[in-house]
């Protein structure tokens, strides 16, 4: 599948751009731009079209959110483009923007907790097919930065490690098999997180991670 998927790297650590766009070449994968600056990546995407983006977050000239700002106005002109975060940050408000709009092609990945490369791979995928891909840790600090805490006090500690590993994008098996438990208690930790959350279920997978994008709405 990585040799279809073309994707845009913005980045300004050069060694880090350099790994990436190796890291990622190695395995099929089709770069299209390798740049160090956000307005680099808005005239990259304009012109070769990836279908998805790999974004720093803090980039020149202020190193502050320039990425993460880059890539709510690309997801507002191109809908349907893959936005993957890659920082070493976690930054609450412009991220509960860019995720809360729709969490449908979404990742957020911190750098220091990307223990291995395949999985790094498996999240751009996953993104780049319209799944999502949130670190538990980008989890934990958006919700904590959320004013609906009431809802989250009504979850227990087992729903609250599901909504966790929902929000990282994993499957009803991925979920039991993280927490060593069945399939079908799984299911109903699900059903159990949506009603108290008043959410609707769907068969749409972006959808499970609305349990947790209605703690970041403002």
């Amino acid at each position: 599948m990585s040799d279809t998927i073309r994707v845009a790297i913005a980045e300004d650590s050069a060694v880090l751009r350099d790994g990436l766009v190796q890291l990622l070449a190695d395995r099929g994968f089709v770069i299209t731009d390798a740049v160090g600056a956000a307005n680099d990546l808005e005239e990259a995407v304009e012109r070769d079209c990836p279908d998805v983006v790999v974004v720093d977050i803090r980039m020149p000239p202020t190193f502050t959110d320039e990425g993460l700002r880059a890539a709510i106005g690309l997801r507002e002109r191109y809908p349907k483009l893959g936005i993957l975060l890659f920082s070493q940050y976690v930054e609450t408000r412009y991220a509960a923007q860019l995720l809360a709009r729709d969490a449908a092609g979404i990742g957020y990945l911190l750098k220091d907790r990307v223990a291995d490369t395949s999985d790094f791979v498996e999240a751009l995928v996953r993104v780049a097919s319209g799944g999502t891909a949130l670190d538990p840790e980008v989890v934990t600090q958006m919700v904590g930065a959320s004013r609906m805490r009431e809802s989250l006090a009504r979850l227990s500690e087992r729903e609250r490690q599901v909504l966790s590993l929902m929000a990282e994008g994993r499957s009803n098996a991925g979920i039991a098999s993280a927490l060593v438990i069945s399939e079908g208690a799984v299911e109903k930790h699900v059903a159990n997180i949506f009603t108290k959350l008043d959410l609707p279920v769907s068969q749409a997978h972006h959808r499970r991670v609305l349990a947790v994008l209605r703690f970041l709405e403002s």
